[in-house]
C-alpha cells in the first residue's frame, strides 16, 4: 500500500496529465448593465478559480480571464444559465488572446466608444428582496420610498446616456453616503453599481404639497398624510416612476365622478391598483397566466373580466365587461396601499395629465397642469429623464397579448433574423410609436400617443433623439405612413430634406402584416395572408383602407378581398358620431332610414338632411373599407352608442354587451373582389324590428365577422395555398371576436398568427415599416 500511494504521489508530481491553462477576451452583448451583471461575473470567475477582469463597455460587458480550460468552460457555461434574472443575454463572442499572469479577479472602469451600443434595462417593478427591507424595522431603508437594487428600479426613465453609470443619469446630483457607497463598492452586495441606489440619509425624498404649494409634510409623515387624503375622497396627483398618476378610492363613486368632470374624460376607463392578487381576486377573474403576468418584473396592467357585484364603482370603468388592474410596481406605491381598516382596497390610478397630451413627468408642469384636477400633490425629487406610461395587456389562448408596450418592455429590442442597415420609422399618427434599427435589434419606442397633440409631438420628437443618442444610431433610410397629413410623415419629409436620407413610403397595414409576420417568425419573403381590420390607413388608391385582406411578405402585398367602400361624411365627424357612419351605412347599401332608428332620432331634422345632401353631392365624404368603422356602425344602429368621447367606444361598448352564450351569425355575400354586408344590415334591422336584445344582436353579429373571416381565409387556401392567416389591426383588440375568430380558423386547419411583441393596434406600425423598408432598402443597394 505504501509503495502504490508513493506511485501515486511520483505521478502527481511529474502530471501526466497536465492541466491546460488557456485566456481568453469575452464580449456580451443585451441587457447587461444595471441588472448585476458585473457582480455575477466577479463571484462567478472567483467560484470558478479564474483570473482576470470585467468591465462595462458602450456595447456590453467585457470580460478577460486566464485559468483552466475545464474552469473556462464551466464558467461560459454558466453565464448562459445562470444569468441574473433581469439581464438578456443576446450574443456572447469569445476570442483567444496572449496569456496574461492576472493576479485574482476585479472589477474595472467601465470604457466608452462613440460608436459602440448597447440595449438598455426597462424599469421593473421592486423586486422581493426590497419588499422585506421596506417593511423591516430592523432595515437601514425600512419605509424608504426609493429603494432599489440591481434586480429592481428605474433604468430607462432615469438614464441620459450609456454606459449606464450614476453620473449618466438622474440620480448623479446625489451623492451616496458611506453605507450607500460601501455597497456600491461590494461585489458580493446587491447594490453593487445599482446606479440609483439611495437611502432616507443621501437619497431622493418625498413631500405632500397643496394646490397652492405649499408643503405640508414631508418623509413618512407624507405618505401618511396622502393616505387619508385619499381615505377622504379627494383626488391626489402622485409622481411615480415615469410620471404623474392622478388616485382617488375606486369604490367612491363621487370622488371617480368629480376625477371624470375636472379631468374632462367623461367614459375612458381608469386603470385600477390594488395592493395584492388576493384582493384584485375579489373584483375580476383571475387566470395562473394573468397572475403571473400581474406579478412579473414588467408589472403591466391587465385587462381581465369583471367579476358581478363588483364594489368598484361603475363610473371607474362605464360600458365595460372587463377591468385594468394592476400591482404596487414601485416601492412608494407599497407604502401607498398598505392594508388598513377605513383605507381603500383599490385606487383609480390614471395617466396625470390633460386628456390626449402625454403623461407630466415634470414637478412644475404638474402643479401647473394638474392644480385644477387634483387636491393636493405627493411629490418627489427623483428628476424623471424620459417620462413613459403604464403598459397594458390582454390575455389571449393562456398567453400575454399587448395592448399597449411601454414601462417594463421599452426600450428592450426585438430581436430580428438578421442584421438591418440603420433606419428610422417614424409610425402613424394615433398610438405612435418609432422604430429604430441596428444590427439584429429593432428598438421600438415606448407609447408616445397622439401626434395631433402639439405636447405629443414635442415629445416624440425628443424622444427620437434620445434614442438616436442611446443606441448611436445615425439613420441611412426613412420609412413613413403614406398618409399625407400625419405629423409623423411631415417629420419624416423634414428629416429627409434636412439629412438627404433614403425614402420609403409604407402602406399602412401592410406594416401591420410585415410586424406580426416577422413575430411569428416567418421568413419575410414568404407570402402570408392577412385580415387587417383597423380603423383608419391610407390607401395606395387614395382612399381610406381598414378592412382588408392581404396577401404578402416585407417585400409587396396584395389586396384580392375588401370590405364595400362607405362614406364617411365630414370625415372625422362620422368617427366622432357613429350614428352619422350607420346611416352612411345604409345608404350605400340602400336601405332606408326608418324614423324608429335610433341613430336617425340622435340627429336632427336639419342634420339629418345636410348629411344626406353630403351623401348624394359627394361633399366631404371620403371612402372608407374600415372595418372599425362597421363596428361604429353597428353599435350607434342597435343604440349602444351614437357619439363617442374617445376612440373606439362605440365598437367596445358593443363588444361589452355580447351575449357570451352561442346565439348563431348572419349571412354575408362577395361581389366580386368586395366583401357585402348588405344580408347582415337587413338581418340586424329584422331583430331590431322584433325588439330582440342588444346583447343577442351584437353576440350575432361578432359570430358573423368571425365566420366571415374563416370563409374568406378557405378562400385565401384554396386560390392562394396559404393556410397562415395574420390578424392584426386595432378591430383584434376585440378579445370577444379574436378568440372566436381562432377557434373556428383553427378547427379548420388554418394558423392564426397574432401579435405577442407589438400590440395589434398601431402601436405595431412603426415596427413593420422599418421591415418593409429595410428589404426595400436591400433590394435598391443590389
Amino acid at each position: 500500500m505504501t509503495g502504490s500511494t508513493g506511485l501515486r504521489q511520483n505521478f502527481r508530481e511529474v502530471n501526466l496529465y497536465p492541466v491546460t491553462h488557456i485566456s481568453r477576451h469575452i464580449h456580451i452583448n443585451g441587457i447587461v448593465q444595471g441588472v448585476g451583471f458585473r457582480p455575477f461575473i466577479y463571484n462567478l470567475a472567483i467560484q470558478s478559480n479564474l483570473s482576470g477582469w470585467v468591465q462595462n463597455s458602450a456595447s456590453g460587458v467585457d470580460i478577460e480571464v486566464t485559468g483552466a480550460e475545464e474552469n473556462f468552460k464551466s464558467f461560459l457555461n454558466a453565464i448562459t444559465h445562470n444569468a441574473p434574472p433581469l439581464a438578456q443575454i443576446d450574443s456572447i463572442e469569445t476570442r483567444t488572446i496572449e496569456d496574461n499572469n492576472y493576479k485574482g479577479f476585479k472589477i474595472t472602469t467601465s470604457k466608452n466608444s462613440e460608436t459602440d451600443f448597447m440595449p438598455v434595462s426597462p424599469d421593473m417593478a421592486v423586486c422581493g428582496h426590497c419588499m422585506i427591507e421596506l417593511f423591516n424595522p430592523q432595515d437601514h431603508r425600512f419605509r424608504y420610498p426609493f429603494i432599489n437594487c440591481t434586480n429592481c428600479g428605474p433604468r430607462f426613465t432615469i438614464i441620459k446616456d450609456i454606459p449606464y453609470d450614476r453620473p449618466n443619469t438622474t440620480m448623479a446630483h446625489f451623492s451616496m453616503c458611506p453605507i450607500c457607497q460601501e455597497e456600491y463598492d461590494d461585489p458580493m452586495n446587491r447594490r453593487f453599481h445599482a446606479q440609483p441606489i439611495a437611502c432616507p440619509d443621501c437619497g431622493p425624498h418625498v413631500w405632500i404639497e397643496s394646490v397652492s404649494s405649499e408643503t405640508y409634510a414631508t418623509h413618512d409623515a407624507a405618505i401618511k398624510a396622502a393616505r387619508e387624503l385619499l381615505a377622504n375622497g379627494k383626488i391626489l396627483a402622485i409622481k411615480g416612476l415615469g410620471g404623474f398618476h392622478l388616485a382617488c378610492d375606486a369604490s367612491n363613486t363621487e370622488a371617480v365622478s368629480k376625477l371624470r368632470e375636472r379631468k374632462n374624460r367623461p367614459h375612458k376607463p381608469f386603470a385600477l391598483m390594488a395592493p395584492s392578487i388576493d384582493v384584485i381576486k375579489n373584483f375580476v377573474h383571475v387566470t395562473p397566466m394573468a397572475e403571473s403576468l400581474l406579478s412579473s418584473p414588467q408589472a403591466p396592467i391587465v385587462l381581465l373580466p369583471k367579476m358581478a357585484g363588483s364594489k368598484i364603482t361603475d363610473a371607474a370603468a362605464p360600458g365595460q365587461n372587463r377591468l385594468g388592474f394592476m400591482l404596487p410596481y414601485t416601492p412608494l406605491h407599497l407604502l401607498l396601499l398598505e392594508q388598513a381598516d377605513g383605507f381603500p382596497q383599490v385606487l383609480v390610478m390614471t395617466s396625470g395629465n390633460l386628456s390626449e397630451e402625454p403623461i407630466i413627468s415634470e414637478n412644475k408642469v404638474a402643479r401647473e397642469k394638474l392644480a385644477q384636477i387634483a387636491d393636493s400633490f405627493l411629490m418627489h425629487n427623483r428628476p424623471i429623464y424620459k417620462r413613459i406610461d403604464d403598459s397594458v395587456y390582454a390575455i389571449i389562448g393562456d398567453k400575454p397579448y399587448p395592448i399597449r408596450r411601454a414601462r417594463g418592455y421599452a426600450p428592450n429590442p426585438i430581436r430580428l433574423p438578421e442584421s438591418l442597415p440603420q433606419i428610422l420609422a417614424t409610425g402613424p399618427q394615433m398610438k405612435n410609436t418609432f422604430c429604430l434599427t441596428r444590427e439584429k435589434y429593432a428598438f421600438l419606442s415606448h407609447y408616445i400617443g397622439e401626434l395631433e397633440n402639439w405636447e405629443t409631438f414635442r415629445d416624440y420628437k425628443d424622444t427620437i433623439s434620445h434614442f438616436e443618442t442611446l443606441f448611436r444610431i445615425q439613420p441611412e433610410a426613412i420609412s413613413y405612413d403614406l398618409h399625407p397629413d400625419y405629423l409623423s410623415t411631415t417629420y419624416a419629409r423634414g428629416e429627409i430634406n434636412q439629412k438627404r436620407l433614403n425614402p420609403y413610403p409604407v402602406q399602412h397595414h401592410h406594416a401591420h402584416l410585415a410586424a406580426c409576420m416577422v413575430e411569428n417568425h416567418i421568413p419575410n419573403d414568404q407570402k402570408v395572408a392577412g385580415l387587417i381590420f383597423d380603423g383608419t390607413g391610407f390607401g395606395e388608391d387614395g382612399t381610406i383602407w381598414g378592412g382588408e385582406v392581404l396577401i404578402g411578405n416585407c417585400v409587396d402585398f396584395l389586396r384580392p378581398y375588401y370590405l364595400k367602400p362607405v362614406p364617411l361624411p365630414g370625415g372625422e365627424a362620422a368617427i366622432r358620431k357613429p350614428a352619422r357612419m350607420a346611416l352612411s351605412t345604409l345608404w350605400v347599401y340602400g336601405l332606408p332610414w326608418d324614423e324608429n332608428l335610433e341613430p336617425v332620432q340622435s340627429l336632427s331634422r336639419l342634420e339629418r338632411s345636410a348629411l344626406m345632401v353630403q351623401l348624394e353631392k359627394s361633399i366631404n365624404t371620403p371612402l372608407t373599407s374600415s372595418m372599425g368603422r362597421l363596428f361604429d356602425a353597428v353599435s350607434a344602429l342597435i343604440g349602444v352608442r351614437q357619439t363617442i368621447t374617445y376612440e373606439a367606444q362605440a365598437a367596445i361598448e358593443l363588444e361589452a354587451i355580447a351575449e357570451p352564450a352561442e346565439i348563431g351569425y348572419y349571412s354575408w355575400r362577395m361581389s366580386d373582389n368586395l366583401i357585402d354586408i348588405r344580408p347582415t344590415l337587413i338581418a340586424i334591422l329584422m331583430d331590431l324590428s322584433k325588439n330582440v336584445p342588444q346583447r343577442i344582436i351584437s353576440a350575432r353579429f361578432h359570430n358573423t365577422i368571425a365566420h366571415l373571416s374563416l370563409d374568406i381565409a378557405k378562400m385565401v387556401r384554396q386560390v392562394y395555398n396559404i393556410h397562415q392567416m395574420v390578424l392584426s389591426g386595432g378591430v383584434w383588440q376585440n378579445t370577444f371576436l379574436l378568440e372566436k375568430t381562432m377557434a373556428l380558423l383553427k378547427n379548420d386547419g388554418i394558423h392564426p398568427l397574432i401579435h405577442s411583441q407589438t400590440p395589434a393596434n398601431d402601436g405595431c406600425v412603426a415596427f413593420g415599416q422599418v421591415l418593409i423598408s429595410a428589404y426595400r432598402y436591400f433590394r435598391h443597394k443590389e
